[in-house]
């Protein structure tokens, strides 16, 4: 995994870990809203996903042209 893709899954984990923690922290401070809170929470880890579809993509497709052969990159074989 190079680089590039690494720090986009980072990127896609603490974003997902923020979600986590503001709705866990809602749902304490208003415990009546719970439920509310815990759809909302997951409907906006799924749009997070897909919209870091793109960028882990393009982030895999640089990173595999940066180790393509003639960049000087990869050892001879």
């Amino acid at each position: 995994m190079g680089r590039r893709t690494l720090v986009e899954l980072l990127h896609l984990v603490f974003g997902l870990i923020a979600i986590h923690v503001v709705a866990g922290l809602a749902a304490w401070s208003v415990p009546i809203a719970r439920g509310s809170i815990a759809w909302v929470s997951w409907i906006l880890t799924v749009v997070v996903v897909v919209l870091s579809l793109r960028p882990i993509l393009a982030a895999r497709a640089r990173d595999r042209a940066d180790r393509s052969p003639g960049t000087g990159d990869t050892p001879d074989a």
